[in-house]
């Protein structure tokens, strides 16, 4: 029972140090079975301490917010990095709209184009565009993800291999310059990082909020994005780090 009580104050510790925590490097660490650290997260949960997600888990004062409340967020910035966003796109583009709030806004200042083709995931951008003639608008399909409203899995993935854009537009829940960008969830994840293998620019829209957050799932180093339009908020230290890796800020 005393060891159990230790590894536990211990995995709050690296929860204190990370902001998050996984079950295979605790297991590792600890020397115990993954199946006795998805315990001791369960026992941590119920008492409050940490909040679970897919592989591991996050400090309770980094709770993973659902999607409405999300868009909430910022709304003022993000609107401005949508207009942004929107205004490098080009006639006869073809652009994937990420899942996400700040993508969602993207979506908004579409209206004025003539031919303009519209690859996404996201079931909230797809009900927005669809009364719009001018535009094409398709989803690769999949199962949906209810958390971000988006469709995810085998049949989203091999639908996207077929397909190649001019523009990829990506939201992430958190930006870390030396090590790249991350989302909650690891379905969504292997879903982003073949909408950047078939994209010729990869655009990142994200509020300069998610550089102090975290996330689990890896999606790719700094070094595959083109573009980040972000607020002023940025810290400089961030910013000089993401231009080391040639990836052009747009501040709005």
């Amino acid at each position: 029972m005393k060891k159990t009580a230790y590894r536990r104050a211990k995995i709050l510790e690296e929860l204190d140090k990370d902001g998050q925590v996984n079950v295979n490097m605790l297991s590792k660490l600890f020397g115990v079975s993954e199946v006795t650290i998805r315990n001791d997260l369960d026992k941590l949960e119920k008492n409050n301490l940490l909040v679970r997600a897919h592989g591991g888990a996050f400090k309770s004062n980094n709770l993973i917010l659902t999607f409405s409340q999300k868009k909430k967020l910022n709304m003022e910035v993000k609107t401005r990095i949508g207009r942004k966003a929107a205004s490098l796109i080009e006639e006869g583009d073809t652009i994937i709209l990420d899942s996400g709030t700040t993508t969602f806004e993207i979506s908004r200042f579409l209206r004025d184009f003539q031919k303009l083709t519209v690859i996404t995931n996201a079931l909230d951008i797809v009900n927005n565009l669809a009364q719009q003639d001018n535009l094409e608008v398709f989803m690769p399909g999949g199962y949906l993800k209810e958390f971000s409203m988006s469709l995810v899995g085998p049949l989203a993935e091999r639908n996207l291999k077929q397909l190649s854009c001019n523009k990829l537009f990506l939201g992430v829940d958190s930006i870390k310059p030396d090590k790249g960008v991350f989302t909650h969830h690891i379905e969504e994840a292997q879903l982003n990082q073949l909408m950047i293998n078939l994209t010729e620019e990869v655009i990142l829209v994200s509020d300069s909020s998610k550089f102090a957050k975290s996330g689990m799932a890896f999606i790719c180093e700094c070094d595959h994005i083109h573009k980040l339009i972000t607020d002023d908020g940025i810290p400089d230290e961030h910013l000089k780090a993401l231009e080391k890796h040639n990836v052009e800020v747009i501040v709005v």
